[in-house]
């Protein structure tokens, strides 16, 4: 999924009897409002994955595995597919595709990988990199791959310690004191990486030992272009035509190629419609077992506030670029993060709006209490959980808006306000005598203070200024007392004026002047950011109190409700992800949209057809070896495809198998229809999109000439 995977999301909802159409409209918050009765919600129930598919290699699902697809896994064929997957570092998924180590990822999981072997004079960005032999394949400094070899059942050890904790953070400190211990005594004993996976929010803990390689070289990667061909217009959609992929190799102690025995073989034929697949990867994080009131906080109060953050820095970060077009690429990258995640924070808002999707939630959670309820010894101990959740959710929502508002924090706020923010601090502490300060100002002086002034970036934060101040009157009120301190009732870049022209946080020299002067000077200027800082400091440690208080509680609550949910459904349903190996089961199948159907399988010319469609214009634009493609290369192989797989951000990277355990292709994206994935997995729309095996290596062998990489690709070794 692009990252790093997350996600404008567009759906029509309407419910004839118990059937619902999901197609391609906005359904706002204010539509939502008073037409429940027209959707039919008191026939909504929960669907049966509403949770997930996402399945863990400590206890997979096997007699669900036979049940949809008439396919029993052996014990072999599970280790297998554990030993051969890999996590890419701390941020993707790989695998294991030959015995001679080498290893396949995204090409958007390796773009740091691939700066960081770039030669004077080259652009391997631009141009892609080929190892023609094994000495020219370059190691990446600091890039390392983890496999899974260890899985030890530790929920008695951890959930014992916890309980000996007599308040929430006791018992915080005690759990993760006790996960310390154990990963610190199996690092000890058989000298592998460590880590405590929590499953069902506090259900069930494993201990998780990999094997650490850290000599990863690069092989093969195609053009920036073709591993984002289509950009962020076509991101988070499908149909797609992305080269999503690079291979790296992981060399031994010796320095020659790891010998493996665990790795997938490659089909040449790959994945075909209606066929079974499966996504082995580890999926970053969902919160599909949060309580409907977490959710509803998410919905009203964090997301909206996340995605205006995004807005803005998208907005501004894309007028910077347009009229300094020669800062394209030191800035286009930020631009893209951003982009990514507005998509992605938009999606699952659109989503946490629906009422259709709320209501499965509200239904599940209803039926999961009802449960709880008829055991006596289950209510006693967890039934009074979601309510005490509700009420804390509550309280935090009563001050949300008026704490993002006034919080100063980096990004969300202007360079000006962070600046001043860490002076108006250091100016309190020079006011007091060296023995009472903190230990960071002891030796605090005024020249200090004076240095705290950093380089801004104009062009940026002038801009960013203007919209943090309109997502200050947002959320707050442009009436505010607060508001109209810092802009005088004016509004938009009227008002972003008016405050650089009142502030001596707008000029350099100004500020070194005033500092030099001392704190008095600084904290009785009457400068408006200064006065803005004074007037919210104390709400502000009271709300970050309450929040703290909060959150130590409600972490507790959610532990137990974990606990709650594996004691009332063990195994039958998959945990969240939390970065850990999981197997995601699917079929191959397209899906209705914008008024037609995808197709489950694309092919390059698909890709063609998009780059004369728009002028051959970036971001669909081709370099020059794809323009004039040689004419063995056929157009007519599958490129891209889309299956029912349940991925998340993490499971970039991630292998795509047949029941034989065959490379069929490799997961890159979710469709846009996928992004409220993170709280609920829909089946209808919901679709992962792979690059497809056959796409691969028919670019490998024809169009790049990489005759030593389509080799090992089809014979699983060098030859």
């Amino acid at each position: 999924m692009s990252l790093s995977n997350l996600m404008n999301l567009k759906r029509l909802f309407a419910l004839s009897a118990i059937v619902i159409l999901l197609g391609f409209s906005n359904f706002t918050s204010a539509q939502h409002a008073g037409h429940g009765d027209h959707l039919g919600l008191d026939t909504v129930k929960a669907g049966k994955f509403d949770t997930g598919r996402m399945w863990a290699f400590d206890f997979p699902p096997n007699e669900y595995f036979q049940s949809e697809y008439g396919f029993t896994p052996s014990e072999d064929w599970y280790n297998n597919v554990r030993l051969s997957a890999l996590r890419f570092a701390t941020y993707c998924s790989a695998s294991f595709v030959s015995e001679d180590g080498l290893v396949m990822t995204n090409h958007h999981c390796a773009r740091e990988s691939i700066t960081k072997v770039n030669k004077d004079g080259e652009d391997l960005p631009r141009d892609g990199f080929w190892a023609p032999t094994l000495e020219d394949e370059r190691r990446v400094p600091g890039l390392f791959v983890d496999q899974l070899i260890h899985i030890e059942n530790v929920t008695a050890q951890i959930q014992e310690a916890i309980d000996a904790g007599s308040t929430d953070e006791d018992k915080i400190k005690n759990r993760e004191d006790k996960k310390k211990e154990l990963v610190n005594k199996l690092k000890s004993d058989k000298g592998l990486e460590a880590q405590v996976i929590t499953f069902y929010n506090g259900g069930y803990y494993a201990l998780y030992g990999f094997k650490r390689y850290n000599d990863v070289r690069i092989v093969f990667a195609p053009e920036d272009q073709l591993g984002f061909f289509g950009g962020d217009p076509d991101n988070f959609t499908y149909p797609r035509y992305n080269m999503d992929c690079t291979f790296f190799r992981v060399y031994d102690d010796e320095g020659k190629p790891l010998k493996t025995k665990n790795y997938f073989k490659w089909s040449p034929a790959g994945a075909a419609a209606g066929e079974p697949v499966f996504v082995v990867g580890n999926p970053g994080s969902t919160n599909r077992l949060f309580t409907t009131a977490q959710l509803e906080f998410q919905r009203d109060y964090q997301h909206p506030s996340i995605l205006s953050l995004l807005d803005n820095l998208v907005a501004v970060y894309s007028e910077v670029i347009a009229e300094n077009p020669d800062r394209r690429m030191e800035l286009e990258n930020n631009l893209f993060s951003y982009q990514n995640s507005q998509k992605a924070y938009g999606g699952i808002l659109c989503g946490l709006r629906n009422p259709v999707m709320m209501k499965k939630k509200q239904d599940w959670e209803g039926s999961f209490r009802a449960k709880v309820k008829a055991n006596s010894n289950l209510e006693s101990k967890y039934g009074r959980l979601w309510d005490e959740i509700r009420n804390g959710r509550t309280q935090m929502g009563k001050v949300y808006n008026e704490y993002v508002a006034t919080k100063i924090r980096p990004m969300w706020f202007s360079q000006y306000f962070t600046i001043a923010n860490s002076a108006v601090e250091m100016a309190q502490q020079l006011r007091l005598p060296k023995e009472e300060r903190d230990a960071k100002y002891v030796t605090a002086t005024n020249e200090k203070l004076a240095a705290l002034y950093t380089e801004i970036d104009e062009a940026v934060q002038k801009r960013l200024l203007r919209e943090q101040l309109k997502s200050q009157a947002k959320f707050i009120g442009k009436d505010h007392e607060l508001i109209k301190l810092l802009t005088n009732g004016l509004t938009g870049q009227a008002a972003a004026d008016y405050l650089l022209s009142k502030t001596v946080f707008a000029n350099k020299d100004n500020f070194t002047k005033l500092a030099m002067e001392g704190p008095d000077a600084l904290l009785k200027s009457g400068d408006p950011i200064v006065t803005f800082i004074l007037k919210t400091q104390d709400r502000i440690k009271e709300y970050d109190n309450l929040f703290k208080k909060i959150q130590t509680e409600e972490s507790g609550m959610v532990e137990r409700l974990g606990r709650a949910v594996f004691e009332v459904y063990g195994t039958s349903i998959p945990p969240d992800a939390t970065f850990s190996l999981r197997i995601a089961d699917g079929v191959v199948k397209g899906y209705s949209y914008n008024g037609t159907v995808a197709p489950p399988v694309t092919t390059f010319y698909g890709m063609y057809d998009r780059f004369y469609s728009f002028g051959k214009e970036f971001p669909w634009s081709l370099p020059e070896k794809w323009i004039n493609p040689p004419s063995e290369f056929k157009l007519e192989t599958p490129y891209n495809f889309v299956s029912t797989n349940d991925i998340i951000g993490g499971n970039s990277g991630s292998p795509v198998i047949n029941k034989n355990a065959e490379i069929v292709g490799l997961a890159f994206d979710g469709n846009i229809e996928s992004l409220p994935g993170q709280f609920i997995f829909d089946m209808t729309h919901n679709r992962t999109v792979s690059v497809h095996s056959a796409g691969m290596y028919e670019a490998v062998k024809n169009l790049y000439k990489a005759t030593r990489l389509a080799d090992e690709l089809k014979n699983g070794k060098i030859n």
